[in-house]
């Protein structure tokens, strides 16, 4: 049975109000887009939007974080989801049958967990595991086979988690458990209108109608041979079990803690038994997973209490962010020319857009915020010096108005050598949640001294100190420089006086002569409407066109 911890939330509060003042530039304060960045020490979110500003965005943007702290954003700061975690299968704990068994014995015994529980969290860790690597848009149908035990009740809570995810999902349940825990998920199921289908309404051919195949037959305790009609279902599965790249068309096989038909502990002793492509431990490992040659091997169970740990001396990954499950191992070779996204996004047309470029920039935040993108004033600063070498870098949106975008940096840094050079660059946006894209090009200039003295002293203090320790774009011996100049300073002051902004920083802001805003749509035929300035009449005005994607 899986377990988890009870998750908590960084801290994310957006005060959309104050980016687009009447006026004078405001400022966006780096702490409102961020929080500690030990995931060990989250805060509960705070979520602040203006009235009508929520656009359209997908779920999934909402389980996405913020991190870091600084003016650039490093990858050393990005979350890291479970599919990226590298945990080798060799130093983690595998357990026997016999340690299995005690273990559920201890969670539903002395530490006080119920089978519901456990059964609810091992089908919700199931099921965010599916997600990961399968998208709801391109394995959409579901088939989840079930047996009588609980290893059939989790792919049973899987399937209303799958369902809630947006797939579309089957079950096929043809030894019905006669309890009331049970009954009540088939309760639940039926009451979202999934079908339940008999073996014999089952297709000759599963390709053809299913996308993904959960295998949630048999779990550890299960002895002997498969008995009808479960000898049956096996075998079907095994028929699709081809996994040459000429037939792509055959659905994911997903079993859930142990391929039906193996033995707990030695494996696929016939050698002709299930190979799923995705495995989900709960809990940890059993000893039959060291067999597993599958692409995907992924642990399920958040909250294994410390004296389970420290009994039976378990070695387990740690669970990122707030994620409910874990990669063990690496990911599968990837064809990098093979990644692509097919994007469903609502039309972006010509007569619903805004007039002002600056308006339709406004909506289009509010929506990035609104759908919980991390940092969504992210933005992909490009400069170029007299030399026409371009380079590019990630910065982060201050304040913006009818005046232009404002960011702040070392003006002694690459990016201000450059611009002082040649005062043309552009800036993109990309809020990946929601298919979307700004370009913005013009002309850099500095802020003023008394603006970015105003903003300085809104930062946290010890981004104040760093503004001052780093010299940045310089060589530096090591990072130990950096944190000896910095213990310093701190303890200078450490009284709380005013720390002084260095003269070498400040702010620039960008005066827009371009905008662009892309909007993802299916097979490539993507949305660009272009902003243009035009004088009509002695009168600067925006033109709008559409360019072929």
């Amino acid at each position: 049975m899986s377990m988890i911890r009870k998750g908590k939330c960084k801290t994310m509060t957006c005060l959309l109000a104050q980016l687009f003042p009447s006026s004078s530039t405001c400022f966006i304060n780096r702490h409102n887009f961020s929080s500690p960045r030990s995931l060990q020490s989250p805060s509960p979110i705070l979520l602040l939007v203006p009235s009508g500003s929520c656009g359209a965005f997908s779920s999934s943007a909402f389980r996405r974080w913020c991190s870091g702290s600084g003016e650039t954003r490093g990858m050393a700061n990005r979350t890291v989801s479970s599919v990226q975690s590298l945990q080798s299968s060799d130093s983690i704990s595998h357990l026997s049958q016999r340690e299995a068994a005690e273990i559920d014995e201890i969670l539903m015994g002395s530490l006080g967990f119920s089978v519901d529980q456990l059964m609810e969290l091992a089908g919700l860790s199931v099921a965010t595991a599916i997600a990961e690597v399968y998208r709801s848009s391109d394995y959409n149908r579901v088939l989840a086979i079930c047996g009588p035990g609980n290893n059939g009740g989790d792919g049973l809570v899987a399937v209303r988690h799958l369902h809630h995810f947006g797939y579309k999902p089957f079950v096929c349940y043809p030894k019905r458990t006669r309890k009331p825990l049970y009954d009540g998920v088939v309760t639940q199921l039926e009451s979202l209108s999934v079908p339940f289908l008999s073996v014999d309404d089952l297709p000759m051919n599963l390709s053809n109608d299913f996308d993904i195949l959960v295998d949630a037959m048999f779990g550890f305790s299960y002895h002997g041979t498969p008995r009808p009609p479960f000898d049956y279902l096996i075998q079907m599965l095994l028929s699709l079990q081809n996994h040459d790249q000429m037939h792509p068309e055959s659905p994911a096989v997903v079993s859930i803690d142990i391929p039906s038909g193996w033995h707990v502990e030695e494996g696929d002793i016939s050698g002709v038994g299930i190979k799923p492509d995705m495995l989900v431990s709960l809990t940890a490992p059993k000893l039959c997973a060291k067999r597993f040659s599958g692409p995907h091997h992924f642990l399920g169970g958040r909250f294994v209490p410390p004296s389970v740990i420290e009994k039976y001396k378990l070695q387990l990954p740690p669970y990122p962010g707030t994620s409910m499950c874990v990669r063990i191992g690496k990911p599968p070779q990837i064809d990098i020319s093979a990644l692509r996204e097919n994007y469903i996004s609502p039309e972006f047309l010509e007569d619903q857009v805004e007039a002002d470029p600056f308006d339709q920039f406004k909506n289009w935040f509010a929506d990035a915020v609104a759908a919980g993108l991390r940092e969504p004033n992210a933005m992909a600063l490009s400069t170029a010096g007299k030399d026409g070498k371009p380079s590019s870098r990630i910065v982060l949106l201050k304040g913006v108005d009818k005046d232009g975008f404002a960011w702040y940096t070392n003006y002694q840094s690459r990016k201000a050598r450059e611009i002082s050079e040649n005062p043309h660059a552009s800036l993109l946006f990309y809020w990946d949640g929601l298919n979307r894209q700004v370009r913005v090009e013009g002309y850099v200039e500095k802020v003023s001294e008394e603006e970015s003295e105003q903003y300085f002293h809104t930062r946290p203090r010890g981004s104040q100190i760093g503004a001052i320790v780093s010299k940045q774009s310089t060589v530096i011996p090591g990072r130990h420089i950096l944190h000896e100049d910095y213990k310093e300073l701190e303890a200078k002051f450490s009284d709380g006086s005013l720390i002084p902004k260095p003269k070498h920083w400040g702010g620039y802001r960008l005066k827009p002569e371009l905008f662009e805003f892309w909007q993802g749509q299916q097979s490539r035929l993507h949305d660009r409407i272009r902003y243009f300035p035009e004088v009509i009449d002695g009168k600067r005005v925006w033109k709008i066109d559409r360019l072929a994607p």
